[in-house]
């Protein structure tokens, strides 16, 4: 019978494209985590990963199981931490760093919400487009786009679905017009994002089998996504956003998504810690208290 455990296993070794990254996760040695795939598999009558003495990968036949084994995994934990949550009074201190665009216009309304629940909570809060160094400065958790490259830490799921979207404002429309498809692009003044001096100026698209990758140009490039957005609004040029970040402007016409038969870049939002000693069970409420506001918006 396949357990939680063996699940938690698959989904963490295709996510890292490593079964050996996933066993050290786990807890287990890398032989160990081998012949748990070949349990699987054999249970499963599928072949679950494609393998190569560099390289993992999930095989086209799991590709859709594992997306709804992670998926399934999640609910399950934020029931429980749901649960938890209901259980006990929740206090102390949660220092918390946010991406500076979702969290000014998102989820600082909603941790309001969240003390006025959990009025013995106390917030410090850091906004910050970087990955916060949570082993040198003083943060508990950390809400950032994609999973850390750094195995070491512990990254929970928030909004795992996310993607990026190509968007600019009615009034650039107007005065440049609207490409009609990515390689339109070049065309254009694109608004870039800088993070940790490299410039995010290669924007990625697909559909269906197809994949193209526009490298683009533009009269500015910004290190806060806060910043990207309000030039956006004024009409500077086109910007590539995470969906959460621009959803409200999409929502009420400040901003136009385009090229929309194309699905741009995923952008998952993760809570991350260096230890699983910081979920406290505020922490765990905090968790829950994001992902149904996130999930209400869609």
């Amino acid at each position: 019978m396949i357990s939680l455990q063996d699940l938690n296993f698959m989904v963490r070794a295709g996510r890292a494209a490593s079964l050996s990254e996933a066993a050290r996760a786990m807890g287990i040695s890398p032989a160990a985590g081998s012949a748990l795939v070949k349990r699987l598999e054999s249970e499963l009558g599928m072949k679950l990963f494609v393998r190569s003495t560099r390289s993992l990968r999930p095989s086209a036949q799991a590709q859709a199981f594992l997306a709804e084994c992670e998926e399934g995994l999640a609910r399950i934990e934020l029931a429980r931490e749901k649960l938890q949550a209901g259980r006990q009074v929740m206090r102390g201190r949660i220092q918390l760093s946010l991406p500076s665009d979702l969290g000014r216009n998102q989820v600082l309304r909603w941790l309001h919400e969240f003390r006025g629940l959990h009025p013995e909570v106390t917030l410090g809060l850091q906004f910050s487009d970087r990955v916060a160094e949570v082993y040198r400065e003083q943060v508990d958790v950390a809400l950032r786009y994609g999973e850390p490259k750094d195995s070491s830490l512990v990254a929970l799921p928030i909004a795992p679905h996310n993607h990026r979207v190509l968007c600019a404002s009615p009034a650039y429309l107007a005065q440049h017009g609207r490409p009609s498809h990515p390689k339109d692009l070049k065309q254009h003044n694109c608004l870039s994002f800088m993070l940790s001096d490299r410039n995010h100026d290669t924007w990625q698209f697909a559909r269906d089998n197809n994949k193209i990758t526009v490298r683009v140009t533009g009269s500015i490039q910004c290190d806060d996504g806060e910043a990207v957005r309000r030039l956006m609004l004024m009409g500077e040029g086109i910007a590539y956003k995470s969906r959460l970040d621009v959803l409200d402007d999409l929502q009420q016409g400040a901003l136009i998504a385009l090229c929309e038969e194309w699905q741009g870049e995923p952008a998952p939002l993760y809570m991350a810690c260096p230890d699983r000693s910081q979920l406290r069970p505020s922490v765990h409420a905090l968790r829950a208290f994001l992902i149904e506001k996130i999930d209400a918006l869609n």
